[in-house]
Order: structure tokens, then sequence, then C-alpha cells
């Protein structure tokens, strides 16, 4: 139950603090006099999506707070566990809303976000606005409302669960349909790409070692001539012939000398040694410049080959193998596609096995619901002065959807031996308000500690017939809280705890009050709801009746 609304700065609302009570309570006032900015301002407190700018002119934040009374075993406290947020039998929200636009909330003075707040409101709050009859005009939001009555959320979260599996199996094999049908369309191209690339079988490193032996044999003739004059003057006809020469003339020498030309022997020894090797090397490499001309041949065709075939796939030479590991894998596709095809097939054929029984179990709990609610609806409408209207709610099959297949829609006939209809096309303003009640009613049957929330849900009737809307309100606030915006004295009579929202002016200001009235205070505003901005006696002594009766 919610127990206290204080409001500061909002709008039109300097500071306002509405203290509320069990049963029926009644806002009532001219237009415009600020009864939807209360309604605002608790749908701000609850996290609701509203206006953006709520922070009254010349204040620096606006705030809400809203006091609700919990049993031990309302839905909120669950909540409030699941938060990890402290828990008591009274519960706080707090809201504040700065002037550039930042909104700060909290739960028993923990620091919550918008989304707790709005999780915490659907155990709280269930508003009926004025316009909520236009719901009941489109035939879209009639299986939601079937939905709510049914409590078939699991039902609905199991189906939309089965049909995402079911679009996702779908989807995985149309794409592979259309990649395997765009490989089959190059499969001539990758076989013959295949055969080529494993006819030349490519190494990673060829081509550059390629390239630099292909330059080696290119330049070997000059090469070869400059190495080889080089052996030639290393050898016995050059420098060797010429240190040994040397090496003989000093060894005769010392024979004379004796000792003094040991040293200079010792080195040309061990230069002759070094000479020798250098000689072997040059030799060597000699040998290695002994190239075949059919040798070149065959490495530039090979180069060549490597590098054409690089171009054709748009590749380096040394990325030909990895190109063909990529092209045999493609084959494999194609080659294993009717295999992939089938599994993917089955695996459709399953998901939508599962979205099936999924549609067809809530398509079942939707059967029961709708006879459910028809039973109810005719048990309500009957009060409200539609004893004679007849409400069905039809099921027919339609398109699959993440929701199932049911496409529902309410149909009324208002009158004895006439067609049922759809609403918009039978129904008349008022007539709809009182099949909006009813609804509503049979859809909040059975939800525990709520605070019931109707704006204007008289809109389009009066007389006796608002009478039967305020008995039927009084009636439903006899088993749990009702709060009713109305502009209908005969709604408002019924009412067990009654506020007037009127204007001021203060200080320049246009401000927004909410009186709670007396027995007196509350007779004068029934007549002034009555009879208009003149009240007399006789809209007095009709206030007293309304209230009496």
């Amino acid at each position: 139950m919610l127990r206290s609304l204080d409001i500061r700065d909002m709008l039109i609302i300097d500071r306002l603090e509405l203290e509320l009570q069990p049963g029926l309570n009644v806002l009532t006032g001219e237009t415009g006099a600020g009864k939807s900015i209360l309604l605002d301002s608790l749908g701000f407190v609850l996290g609701w999506r509203g206006r953006a700018e709520l922070v009254r002119e010349g204040a620096d934040q606006g705030e809400v707070v809203a006091e609700f009374e919990l049993a031990p075993d309302h839905p909120a406290q669950a909540l409030l566990d699941e938060f990890g947020l402290p828990k008591d039998d009274t519960l706080i929200l707090r809201r504040v809303n700065g002037r550039d636009g930042r909104k700060t909330a909290w739960v028993n003075d923990r620091r919550v976000s918008g989304e707790v707040l709005r999780s915490l409101s659907d155990t709280l709050v269930e508003l009926h606005g004025q316009h909520d009859d236009r719901g009941l005009l489109n035939p879209r939001g009639h299986r939601q409302l079937l939905d709510a009555f049914g409590a078939h959320d699991d039902l609905v979260a199991r189906c939309r669960a089965a049909w995402r599996d079911l679009q996702g199996a779908r989807s995985a094999l149309s794409e592979a349909e259309s990649e395997i049908s765009e490989l089959r369309e190059e499969d001539a191209f990758l076989r013959h790409a295949v055969d080529e690339l494993d006819a030349l079988a490519p190494v990673d490193g060829e081509d550059a070692q390629l390239d630099a032996r292909r330059r080696l044999m290119q330049s070997a003739e000059k090469v070869r001539e400059d190495i080889g004059r080089a052996h030639i003057a290393l050898g016995v006809d050059g420098a060797e012939g010429q240190m040994r020469d040397a090496s003989r003339r000093l060894e005769d020498a010392s024979e004379e000398l004796g000792d003094a030309l040991s040293p200079v022997l010792a080195a040309l020894d061990r230069a002759l040694v070094e000479l020798g090797e250098a000689e072997d090397c040059v030799a060597q490499v000699l040998d290695k410049l002994n190239f075949d001309p059919a040798e070149l041949e065959r490495v530039e065709d090979r180069l060549f080959a490597i590098r054409g075939l690089a171009r054709k796939h748009g590749c380096q030479p040394d990325e030909l193998g990895a190109v063909a590991v990529k092209m045999r894998a493609r084959l494999g596709r194609i080659d294993g596609s009717a295999s992939d095809l089938a599994g993917l097939r089955h695996a459709v054929g399953e998901a939508a096995d599962q979205f099936e029984a999924a549609a067809d179990m809530l398509g079942q709990a939707r059967a029961r619901a709708a006879k459910a609610l028809d039973r109810q609806m005719a048990s309500e409408l009957a009060p409200l002065k539609l004893e004679r209207a007849v409400f069905t709610t039809e099921i027919e099959e339609g398109e699959d959807g993440p929701e199932g297949r049911d496409a529902v829609s309410f149909r009324v006939a208002t009158n004895p031996g006439a067609p049922a209809g759809a609403l918009n096309k039978i129904a008349s303003g008022g007539e709809l308000s009182r099949f909006l009640l009813a609804l509503k009613v049979c859809l909040t049957a059975e939800a525990e500690g709520l605070t019931l929330i109707f704006d204007e849900i008289d809109r389009g009737v009066g007389g006796a017939t608002a009478d039967a809307v305020g008995r039927r309100l009084e009636d439903l606030a006899s088993q749990s809280q009702v709060l009713v915006v109305t502009h209908s004295p005969q709604v408002a009579a019924r009412g067990g705890h009654h506020w007037q929202v009127a204007k001021k002016v203060a200080e320049g200001q246009t401000l927004s009050v909410v009186t709670p009235l007396s027995d007196g205070a509350r007779i004068d505003e029934l007549a002034r709801m009555l009879a208009g901005d003149t009240v007399t006696d006789e809209a007095r002594a009709a206030a007293r009746a309304l209230l009496a009766g």
C-alpha cells in the first residue's frame, strides 16, 4: 500500500505531502489544476519514463519520496533480496532530478539505478490511464493482455527462445546453402588451380633462392674469368712460384749467415700455407661456377612459373602454399557439402519441432485463459450496466512468430441478438471505458499488494452508469488500495478519502496544492462538480444524496 507521497519542486508543486489511506482514494479538481502532475511525480519516483523537464522553475532540483507498506510476503520483498537491498515492512523510494537533467535514486537509503526502481514498481503500482482504452482498439495488444491475464510469462519466454533457435538454425542453413552454391560455381576453377599448385609444388623461400641462383649464373662468365686470373696469380706461375723461389734463395743464403734468416724463412712458410688455402678456396669457387647452360634455362622456367602463378592468385610467391591450403579447404567444403547441409537441415527440423511444441503449449494455455477471461468479464460487466453485453476472446491461427502463432482479438456484442464485432466498431466511448475497467479488474484480480491507480477511467460516462463505475471501484478498493483521478461526482462520492487539487498564485508563481476534504468541504466539491462554478443549494442537496447513496 502507498502510505505517502512527498513532492518538492516538481513542475508547479513547491511542497506537497499526501498521506494516502487504504480503500478508495479520490482526487478531484478543475482541469489543469495539477492532478496529472501528481501521477507524473509518482511515475518519476517509480522509475517510469515520462516528461524530460520536471524541476520547478527557479529550483535547483526536484525530489519525490514515496513510502509503501509491505507485507512480509509482498513480491517486492523477494526483489529487495535479489538486489541486496535492506528489507523492512516499510519501503521508501526517493528520487532526485537535477536542473541539469541528472537523476539519482535511493531505495531504503541505498543508491540504486532507475532499472531497479522500475522492477520494484511492477510489484507496487498498476496505473490505468485515461487513454488505455486505445489499447483495446488495437488487436495487436489483445494477445499481450490475454497473456497477462493467463500469467503466460514462462510459456511466452519458452516460445521466444524456441523461435530464436529456429531462426538461428534457418539462418545457418541459408548461409551454408548460399556459400556452397557460390563454391560450386567455382568448382572447376578450384580443382584446376589446386592441380596447378600441386604440380608446381612451390616451397617457401624458393623464389629468393631461384632468383639468386639465376643472377649468379647470368654473371658467371665474367665472374669466372676474374676468379680464374686470380687463381693463376696465386698459383705456381704467380705468387706461389715467386715465394717458393724466394724461399730457396734464402735457404741457400742461410748456410752462410746461420740463424739470421730463420725468422724470414718461418714467415715465408706460414705465408705459403695461407696462400695454399686461398688457392684451394678459389679453386672450389671455380668448380661451382662450372654451370650447365641448360640449368640456367631450367631455373628461369621455374622462377617464371612461380611468379606467374603468384600474379594469377594475387599474392606473393611465398604465399602460394597458403593459397593452396585454402583452396583445398574450399574443395573439401564442396565435397562435404551434402553431409554438412544434411546436418543443418536436421538442426532446422529439430528446432522447428521445438517451436511447434512450445507454440502448441502456449496456444492451449491461451485457449484455456480465453474461456476463463470471458467468464470473468461476464461477471464484471453486469455491475457496470453492461449486463446485456457479451465479451468474447477469439483465437485464430496466424503467422508463426516469437510469441507463437495465435491471433487474438476481443469482440463484443452490446445488445442481445446483435452480431459480435470489433470493439472499435461496436462500443461507444463510455462503453469502452467500462470494458477497460472490467478487463483491468480481471487482469489484476490475482495481484497481491498492488496499489491500483485509475486516471479518468470514467471518461465518457455519467448518471447511473458513472454511479455503477464508482460502486465497482469501491468494491475493488475493499480488497486493495485504489487511487482514482476523476471528474465524475458519482465516482468521487464513492471514495473513502477525498482530496481536492487546485491552483493558487503566490508571490507571482502559480502553484498546485492538494487539500484533504472534510465532510462539509467534500459536499461543496461534489456540488461544484455537479453544478459548475455557481454552487447552489440544490447542488449541495444532490451532493449529500450522492454521499448518502
